[in-house]
């Protein structure tokens, strides 16, 4: 009779290991399971290529799409100058500009703000796919249709 107790609390510490497992896993990538991403770079951009290798680590489809000036094609969408960096990724209905980091991406597709987009602005140091420490804090910034800017969260 104990030895059927002790192999039943087995079973139920080995199941609630399975279970937490699981619920960190999700909680450290809690990102869909599978989407897709197009990233548009300029040619032979190395930091914008360790980004899509970032993002892939999440299980997100970057496919990169070379492109001769970001900048024109940023104008294009009507990105605010101030949110520029060297790469624009189209997410679902949204756009991400920069180096941001997996917690906004996440966020934004979980919250599905009603906003155009959201960037990191610049190259920060220690942001995904930059090299060097964080010295900083991470502001990332929202825009909207209107040209409205806003603070999304920071890091």
């Amino acid at each position: 009779m104990k030895r059927n107790y002790f192999i039943l609390f087995l079973i139920l510490i080995f199941l609630t290991g399975i279970i937490l497992s699981y619920y960190n896993q999700s909680e450290t990538n809690n990102v869909k399971s599978f989407f897709e991403a197009s990233m548009y770079i300029s040619k032979n951009c190395n930091c914008c290529i360790e980004y899509s290798k970032y993002l892939s680590s999440f299980n997100i489809k970057v496919k990169i799409n070379e492109v001769d000036d970001v900048t024109s094609l940023m104008k294009s969408y009507d990105i605010p100058e101030t949110l520029s960096s060297c790469h624009i990724i189209f997410i679902e209905d949204y756009i991400v500009i920069g180096h941001v980091p997996i917690e906004a991406i996440n966020k934004l597709l979980n919250e599905k703000p009603k906003i155009r987009g959201i960037s990191l602005p610049g190259m920060p140091n220690g942001s995904p796919g930059m090299g060097g420490e964080k010295n900083e804090e991470f502001i990332i910034y929202s825009f909207d249709f209107n040209g409205n800017i806003r603070i999304f969260m920071r890091i």
